[in-house]
């Protein structure tokens, strides 16, 4: 391990690596992957160009060994890529990485979630952006009921891949009257939700910031029915405002990336599928670590490949966002995960 740690250009530490497995997806929610777009004639990554499990552990290793310690599996939905119990094992094994957590659509948790447990994966995050069901299959597409999610959610509490959290996108006119809704279920259930403003991640979601839910406005809609009191981040990089509600009956969070962003301590480090690291969320290009691999590069090598990335890292989009860059080319969000 660095015996200090490594710094971007506005001293941001390297805590996290948010891993996408696959660019596949059995949904097709209208903020990510709209069907108009990803239809049956889109071409997704071939086989030969993603990178394999032993090549994701090796270079999860060595970014392990430069300072992260929270590991996310995403996608995509990662569950689509076969046997990802596999790669969690060689995950766990990685000396120093402390959580290891899995965001997903919930549709084959039934199927996974005890082998995943077994492998060792510790939590999962859950997409579920409204209890109705009209409103629900709208946003992905027609591709889902809210039951085959929830029984996901049931599946994945019973292999005790705790505490669950719940994602909720918010955009306006579309699902932002079904969230108080939401809010009491996961009260109720002893879920943690977390609202995310709709962000303008990639080029393909038709992103206007007259549809996007701010984060005050969000806490006023669930404080208005249950009263919510302010809590501290749990540590100095995470994503979201916390607020714990008045009775005691549990937590909701808000990523505020739109209207209250928090570029300044952003610690997260992202691998794509086809194995290049992006610095940020709203990236434009990435550094290409597969062809150094399957180039024989050495873990010395690769390790200074990705040193010299971050130290030289610079982004903080969210924070400079304005009517021009908002309209710049951006990787898109299935690719590299939220």
């Amino acid at each position: 391990m660095s015996v200090l740690p490594l710094l971007d250009r506005y001293e941001r530490p390297l805590r996290d690596l948010r891993i996408s497995v696959t660019d596949r997806c059995n949904f097709r929610c209208t903020y990510c992957m709209p069907a108009e777009i990803f239809n049956e004639r889109y071409e997704f990554l071939k086989r030969e160009r993603i990178l394999t499990y032993e090549e994701i552990a090796r270079v999860t290793r060595i970014v392990v060994r430069l300072g992260a310690v929270k590991l996310r599996l995403t996608g995509g939905e990662p569950l689509v890529r076969q046997d990802l119990d596999e790669l969690v094992r060689q995950l766990v094994a990685i000396d120093g990485a402390h959580d290891i957590a899995m965001t997903t659509n919930g549709v084959l948790l039934p199927k996974h979630a005890e082998r995943l447990r077994d492998a060792g994966l510790q939590r999962v995050t859950v997409s579920l952006d409204s209890l109705d069901n009209a409103v629900f299959r709208h946003m992905n597409g027609g591709k889902a009921d809210v039951d085959d999610v929830i029984k996901g959610i049931e599946a994945a509490e019973r292999a005790q891949l705790t505490p669950i959290k719940i994602n909720c996108v918010v955009q306006r006119g579309v699902n932002d009257h079904t969230i108080v809704d939401l809010a009491r279920w996961c009260k109720d259930k002893g879920y943690i939700l977390r609202f995310i403003e709709y962000m303008d991640v990639g080029n393909m979601n038709g992103w206007r910031m007259d549809d996007v839910v701010g984060a005050r406005e969000i806490v006023e809609r669930i404080d208005s029915v249950f009263p919510l009191e302010r809590l501290p981040r749990s540590y100095s990089s995470e994503t979201a405002l916390r607020f714990r509600y008045r009775d005691g009956s549990g937590e909701i969070g808000i990523i505020a990336s739109v209207t209250m962003p928090f570029c300044g301590d952003c610690s997260r480090l992202r691998l794509s599928p086809e194995g290049s690291l992006y610095t940020c969320l709203f990236a434009t290009q990435g550094t290409d670590i597969k062809t150094p691999i399957r180039n024989g590069a050495s873990d010395d090598e690769l390790e200074a490949i990705i040193r010299n990335m971050w130290t030289a890292r610079t982004d903080r989009y969210s924070e400079e966002r304005t009517e021009q860059t908002d309209k710049r080319p951006k990787i898109e969000m299935y690719y590299i995960g939220g």
